[in-house]
């Protein structure tokens, strides 16, 4: 489905849309393919990542800006080749009973998941990297994302607005968003908008204005199942979830 079919298939649907968040990373290790694997099996509609550059520039599924918390290599992820990168294992989740036991999942390229998921799924993409500022880098990215026939399937977000501009001037087409801490009101002309999860509490017309101005509302809260008929009730049009399949049942028995 094309992101553009969001809103459409939202009110179709009477339910939001459960987007994973780094894949079930509290089964599996967060950014591999095998957590992205199981949160499709567990029902999730799209796949939200993160995404780094390589020292040899290739584009990688990484949230943190060094090595050390997820995997057993340590420093920036920009001083490591693709090659350097691949030799390296994820841990486990910290709440596994194996914690931080090594798993034998590698870090995956863009391109690795897409091809897992034969271009089918609809991906929600932050920007971590800077670099994404550069245009030559945010061409890239968009050449990427062609050569898979996945521009019209992938939707952009980043805390920092900098990051999306450059890609959002080259692909004016894709749909890019604004994640928040802070604001309480929705950014108009935002199409994605990500505000923590808070903030809907101290503004509950947050999603209905949205709405009215277009925008399409996935709070920032990673354990969506805590507040899942809240969330209902304000008719937000997707979660984000760390357990897509404890989302999913909270969904389910909040109706």
């Amino acid at each position: 489905m094309k992101w553009q079919d969001f809103p459409t298939e939202r009110k179709i649907r009477g339910k939001p849309f459960v987007v994973s968040h780094r894949g079930s990373n509290k089964e599996a290790p967060e950014n591999t393919l095998r957590a992205f694997d199981l949160a499709l099996n567990q029902g999730a509609f799209a796949l939200e990542t993160d995404l780094r550059f390589t020292y040899d520039d290739e584009i990688v599924l990484l949230h943190d800006e060094t090595l050390d918390r997820t995997t057993n290599g340590s420093g920036y992820v920009r001083d490591h080749s693709l090659s350097e990168l691949k030799q390296l294992r994820n841990r486990e989740p910290l709440g596994d009973r194996h914690r931080n036991q090594l798993s034998m999942e590698t870090i995956p390229t863009l391109s690795d998941l897409i091809e897992q998921t034969h271009a089918q799924i609809p991906l929600l993409l932050e920007l971590k990297d800077p670099l994404f500022q550069d245009r030559r880098y945010a061409t890239q990215f968009v050449e990427t994302l062609n050569a898979h026939n996945m521009l019209s399937q992938c939707a952009i977000i980043s805390f920092q607005s900098k990051h999306i501009g450059t890609v959002k001037e080259i692909a004016p087409e894709i749909p890019c968003g604004q994640i928040t801490l802070t604001n309480p009101w929705p950014k108009r002309g935002a199409e994605l908008l990500g505000p923590l999860f808070p903030l809907v509490y101290v503004n509950p017309l947050y999603v209905k204005i949205a709405h009215r101005w277009g925008g399409v509302v996935c709070p920032l809260d990673t354990v969506p199942e805590k507040r899942m008929g809240y969330y209902q009730w304000l008719d937000v049009d997707a979660v984000l979830a760390d357990d897509v399949k404890a989302a999913i049942k909270a969904m389910v028995s909040s109706s």
